[in-house]
């Protein structure tokens, strides 16, 4: 399992934020973000400068969303 992928939908869902909402406040389309937090084939990871704005949108560390923290 994808821990960047369950970490990312884990806190967005924490905050009660939606896809849609994430993708808007990270000025990214919506299916780029549903990619993100796919499990299956169509699976993508950001880069690194996006994954700090996302950090920054769930108001977590990088290293939590990449699994390196509990």
């Amino acid at each position: 399992m994808n821990m960047f992928a369950k970490r990312l939908k884990e806190e967005r869902e924490r905050l009660g934020i939606t896809q849609k909402e994430m993708a808007l406040r990270l000025s990214i389309p919506l299916d780029t973000y549903k990619n993100y937090e796919s499990q299956g084939q169509r699976s993508r990871e950001p880069d690194l400068r996006m994954v700090s704005k996302i950090a920054d949108v769930l108001d977590v560390s990088v290293d939590h969303l990449i699994g390196r923290e509990k």
